[in-house]
């Protein structure tokens, strides 16, 4: 009798049993969820990695949508801590502990509510229009979507100035001095023609493919689309930043001004450098830095037999014309010659390239004035666009020669796009992994790459060197002028006369450089932070391993992992080197 009961329980007990997934089945319906959800509700983001499903959208910025995505991430970090990390596999515990790192670092952004000051003079529902050169515009229904996204442009703007005001009533303001630029940017969508449009450029060159009838309806309704609701919201939001907004602004510039400033800026602090050091600290080992930069710096000076002061040949520099060129087709054309000579010479310190190739392109006209030299734009995910690097081309009589070579080694390879393509091709890894970074990591590896430059065949004049020391030297500054002015009280004069003391970089890039950290408070800290981590774990790994070291074995373990937080970086690398000792 014990026995026929047994076996009539035994199939419902197997039954049961599989109706509880295990730990790992789990964790990955959690990530697969969550991912999901970034997707779904960041459409924009979706659409650059390829990803078309929402491509006739943008993320809701209602105030109940931030609340809403703000409980959606406690419950995704409620969830994942009911799961045992010890009962994963290795791999997977590393997954565990990023994804949780990365909800409870959105978690804890939320009470400073910085998404009250929504736009910034580097971007924002100003400059919508740069949405499309993250797109992939081939057929019919792409451009359907893209004019999908342009009538409902109106309700962003509405949103915007929605933020905005909760902003404004509860002492969340961006500087006035950033807010200054904002005008002549919205101007720039105010036309009487809607084909003169920024937002209208995606149909200006539209592939054959697509039937002459058709690009003519399109064309059409993108015009009554601009005219009729567009340009009417852009006129409405222009006269609220130039009589309530723009007035309101706070002439402080610091992030420790805002309420709860000081915790604000602690936090970004942590976040962006991924380790523990306090403002004060960044501030000390950024002189320290400087001091050192500097001296090499007047190395280069002295073998010049320049007989001036070091202020004298920063302002030689400033304003030779041997430095500059005339035109933006010459400076661009340079830009590309520079890419096309480092391409070849990778392979002398990598064993993996990626696959996907980059670009170059000029930063647009509209913001050109008002931000940085240049920057990266990572490729779409499902391959149908490739990495660019734009560069400033405003102005090129302020572009010195002496820094274009080490900034493309940054921007382009082996910097960011060497760096996070490679990342993205790692299908072994999660989503959140292949397309999310650590600043620290992305922007660490970004600032050691220019101290290849010498091994690609760069920097063989004293100029160019000089330009390298220079962009170290830049990135110094910023951990004395970021915690400068955002933590002890430092103003934008200050910071600006501190810049220009040290660095050969140009006054217009100077200023945009500063008010880039005071609209990206910490932002800007990453940069040395991650560079002297990652110096430092070559320096161990040389010293430790002789003349058995390989640097391209080297690098292909460091970027291996994708990007990491600094601590978990180094353990990896600690691992990876006893494993070498082993082989030995």
């Amino acid at each position: 009798m014990f026995m026929r009961l047994f076996l009539a329980i035994l199939p419902l007990f197997f039954c049961g049993s599989m109706a509880y997934a295990a730990p790992e089945d789990d964790f990955a319906t959690l990530l697969d969820e969550a991912w999901e959800w970034r997707l779904a509700e960041y459409p924009v983001f979706a659409s650059r990695l390829g990803d078309r499903r929402y491509n006739d959208r943008w993320t809701d910025l209602s105030l109940d949508a931030f609340e809403q995505r703000h409980a959606s991430r406690r419950d995704f970090l409620h969830r994942l801590r009911s799961i045992d990390p010890a009962m994963l596999s290795a791999s997977d515990q590393l997954n565990y502990d990023l994804f949780a790192r990365q909800l409870q670092n959105d978690i804890d952004a939320h009470q400073f509510s910085a998404y009250l000051m929504p736009i910034s003079q580097r971007g924002g529902v100003q400059s919508l229009e740069s949405t499309a050169e993250g797109l992939t515009l081939q057929t019919v229904q792409d451009y359907e979507e893209w004019l999908a996204r342009i009538a409902s442009i109106e309700e962003v703007i509405e949103q915007t100035m929605q933020l905005q005001e909760a902003g404004r009533k509860s002492g969340y303001m961006p500087p006035k001095v950033l807010m200054q630029r904002l005008p002549a940017q919205i101007d720039a969508q105010l036309v009487e023609n809607g084909a003169d449009s920024p937002l209208y450029k995606a149909f200006a060159q539209m592939p054959a493919t697509i039937s002459a009838e058709d690009q003519e309806r399109l064309r059409r309704k993108a015009i009554t689309i601009i005219e009729d609701s567009v340009v009417p919201a852009y006129r409405r939001f222009s006269r609220y930043m130039n009589t309530t907004y723009l007035p309101a602004s706070r002439d402080s510039i610091g992030a420790s001004s805002l309420p709860n400033g000081e915790a604000f800026y602690e936090y970004r602090v942590r976040r962006f450098t991924t380790t523990q050091m306090t403002p004060d600290e960044i501030h000390r080992l950024g002189l320290s830095e400087v001091a050192r930069i500097r001296a090499q710096m007047q190395l280069i000076i002295d073998e010049l037999e320049y007989a001036g002061s070091f202020r004298d040949f920063l302002q030689f520099l400033r304003t030779d014309p041997q430095f500059y060129f005339e035109t933006a087709e010459e400076l661009f054309d340079a830009y590309l010659a520079i890419c096309k000579r480092i391409d070849p010479q990778l392979v002398r310190l990598f064993g993996k390239l990626p696959r996907m190739p980059y670009g170059l392109r000029a930063i647009a006209d509209n913001i050109a004035p008002d931000t940085t030299t240049a920057y990266y734009s990572r490729p779409a995910g499902d391959g149908s666009r490739a990495g660019y690097y734009y560069v400033n081309l405003y102005r090129p009589e302020v572009r010195p020669k002496y820094e274009m070579e080490v900034l493309s080694v940054h921007e382009a390879v082996p910097g960011h796009h060497l760096q996070i393509a490679l990342q993205m091709e790692m299908d072994e890894m999660p989503e959140f992994r292949r397309y999310a970074g650590f600043t620290a990591f992305t922007e660490g590896w970004g600032l050691y790459s220019e101290s290849l430059g010498a091994d690609l065949g760069l920097y063989k004049d004293a100029y160019s060197r000089f330009g390298a020391l220079t962009y170290e030297m830049w990135r110094a500054v910023r951990l004395v002028v970021d915690t400068g002015m955002h933590y002890k009280g430092w103003t934008r004069q200050q910071a600006i006369d501190f810049f220009k003391d040290n660095a050969a970089k140009t006054e217009l890039d100077i200023i945009n450089e500063i008010d880039r950290y005071i609209g990206w408070p910490g932002q800007a800290l990453a940069y040395k932070i991650g560079q002297l981590k990652i110096s430092e774990l070559r320096s161990k790994a040389e010293q430790t391993l002789r003349d058995d070291f390989d640097i391209r074995e080297f690098h292909d373990a460091l970027l291996g992992g994708g990007a990491l937080p600094l601590e978990i970086l180094e353990t990896r690398m600690n691992r990876w080197l006893a494993d070498q000792l082993r082989a030995r």
